[in-house]
């Protein structure tokens, strides 16, 4: 079997040549193309989830053998958790490669947090499955590069923090609340409102829900802080 243009090209953003490219043509294949003769890329979704961990679970250790389990644990889960799987996506541009069923196309499918961050872990499963862990540990800190060396000493989220912040003193946990949404239904724009019991509030716009939420937690601790 022979990969197509694009998909070649992508190998090539990976770093890695297959020797078997149905591997890499099952990982970009989205369930919603509907057919008989097709395999989808959950299956390698839920490896690749794996392998990804392992892999991350080990650069970290490496990265700071100091490091107690407390910090550890939310550097790994920064690294991990599906933002920076479709950031990761994004960066090779595997969104213009995926193969989508017509109704996940007409729907924004080649944008979509979610579908970018599984079919991420799926390619990583490809690798795997076609180099061996040493293949896919490879393309894994290549393309995770810079996030595995810049992640924060202590890298819990915004929403984490705030509620902390909040409990600390005394005060119940922040509300968020939706006051605004724009844009087509398939790629809608989120505007959250944070809110603390004792009166301040930040809001903040973003292409998801949780996104939104964590950008007005940070301009929110930012504030009080201050």
């Amino acid at each position: 079997m022979k990969l197509s243009a694009d998909l070649s090209a992508l190998s090539v953003r990976l770093g890695h040549s297959f020797t078997k490219p149905e591997l890499l043509v099952r990982s970009v294949t989205h369930a919603s193309m509907l057919s008989p003769h097709r395999d989808d890329n959950q299956r390698l979704e839920f490896l690749g989830d794996r392998v990804l961990g392992l892999v991350m679970a080990e650069a970290l250790l490496q990265a700071d053998p100091s490091a107690p389990e407390g910090l550890l644990a939310p550097r790994y889960n920064a690294l991990v958790r599906r933002e920076a799987c479709a950031d990761v996506a994004r960066q090779i541009d595997l969104g213009a490669v995926l193969k989508l069923g017509r109704s996940e196309m007409k729907s924004g499918g080649r944008r979509k947090e979610a579908l970018l961050a599984d079919a991420m872990e799926a390619v990583i499963a490809a690798v795997y499955l076609d180099g061996g862990y040493e293949a896919a540990r490879r393309v894994v800190l290549a393309q995770w590069g810079d996030r595995i060396r810049n992640v924060a000493a202590d890298a819990r989220d915004a929403k984490t923090a705030l509620q902390e912040w909040a409990q600390a003193r005394g005060e119940v946990p922040p509300q968020y609340v939706e006051v605004g949404r724009s844009g087509p239904d398939h790629q809608p724009i989120f505007t959250i409102e944070v809110r603390l019991a004792s009166g301040p509030s930040q809001q903040a716009t973003a292409g998801s829900k949780r996104q939104a939420e964590q950008a007005a937690a940070t301009a929110l601790l930012k504030k009080v802080s201050a």
